[in-house]
């Protein structure tokens, strides 16, 4: 089985200057210079296809000490933002695509999500806890807009009474804010909305198809005066290139209402390295350089260090000054106010719609 050709010029509206075989795939294509390169078209654009995908159990589960969460929701596969810098690039390896544009144009959802999660929450041994939404791919990106997998995934979790929160860089989460509203009103959920610059020119670039930062301010906005709590992440932080943004991003955010704030350093694990490079080089080259040796100051000389403990935030006298940076924005612009834990206590197993005790709202 051959891999994906190599992709010669840049795909307009995409993010991944590649589409490099899967790392598991047992050949591999790369491109080369036949002399017609100049001569050639740039490239068409690519078109997004969305494939539906029968999982058969819907809450995925981890152990990593430094994640934050242990249960979660992923509606999508891969995911049309188009992030360079996406950590789950890597796991459309193991569907047989690229991390690069495959990731971005090749797209999977569960249209049983909703059915999935409510027998799962109903199974007799079922123990509540606070369940993310998004922990791998955005759950508010384009396709939701019609597909509505997420909507109705927050739409069974009301009906139980169960928590969670959910992250997203897209202004679509207002969509559905009644539920939303809803929840908060009862300690249920909480919202993060990631924000990587407010540099238009940069985040269009690094993040093509994903909203704004306008618009995502305006989420947070809106999502306050909703009375639905808002986190600002600024993730992820890269050295040499979005690191000066800090602060003024955290006090764009607390101006909107966010109350809370956090923050990861770049991360590029398997294939994500070799496809931010190719970025770099391409959008930023007077750059490249220096961000590239500035993020191996903060991973002990590395493109990556996966150690749990530091894989997050970074190791180093760099690292400690973006720790450092980022708590004292935090103080001043009150974003470390604390956050009480989402309520677990009011879980039910809901009746399902449409049923005898329905009619009764019991």
């Amino acid at each position: 089985m051959s891999g994906p050709i190599h992709t010669l010029k840049i795909a307009r509206g995409r993010g991944a200057r590649s589409n490099a075989s899967g790392r598991f795939e047992r050949e591999t294509r790369d491109a080369f210079d036949d002399g017609w390169t100049e001569d050639d078209p740039g490239p068409a654009q690519i078109l997004t296809s969305i494939t539906a995908e029968r999982a058969r159990t819907i809450i995925s589960r981890n152990d990593s000490p430094d994640v934050g969460f242990s249960a979660s929701l992923n509606p999508y596969r891969g995911c049309e933002h188009g992030c360079i810098y996406c950590y789950a690039r890597p796991a459309h390896a193991y569907m047989g695509l690229s991390a690069g544009l495959d990731f971005e144009t090749k797209l999977f959802f569960k249209p049983d999500a909703a059915r999935l999660l409510e027998a799962e929450l109903s199974a007799p041994r079922y123990k509540p806890e606070a369940i993310h939404i998004g922990g791998n791919t955005d759950p508010y990106q384009p396709q939701e807009r019609a597909l509505r997998v997420t909507r109705g995934l927050i739409e069974v979790l009301l009906r139980f009474r169960h928590p969670f929160s959910v992250i997203t860089k897209s202004a679509l989460v207002v969509r559905d804010m009644d539920l939303l509203a809803e929840a908060a009103s009862m300690n249920l959920a909480r919202v993060a909305i990631s924000i990587t610059s407010l540099d238009r020119k940069l985040a269009r670039s690094m993040e093509p198809r994903a909203a704004t930062p306008d618009k995502r301010i305006e989420a947070v906005r809106k999502l306050t005066a909703a009375g639905v709590p808002a986190m600002v992440m600024f993730a992820p932080v890269i050295p040499g290139l979005n690191d000066h943004e800090m602060d003024v991003v955290l006090e764009q955010a607390a101006l909107a209402g966010a109350t809370s704030a956090g923050y990861v350093a770049l991360r590029l694990p398997h294939e994500i390295k070799d496809l931010f490079r190719e970025w770099l080089e391409t959008d930023h080259p007077d750059r490249a350089r220096r961000v590239m040796s500035l993020v191996r100051q903060m991973r002990g000389g590395k493109d990556y260090d996966a150690e749990w403990g530091s894989r997050m935030k970074g190791q180093g006298p760099l690292a400690d000054i973006m720790a450092a940076r980022f708590r004292a924005a935090k103080a001043r612009y009150g974003l470390d106010q604390p956050r009480p834990p989402l309520d677990v206590s009011q879980f039910r197993v809901a009746p399902k719609p449409g049923g005898q005790l329905d009619l009764f709202g019991l």
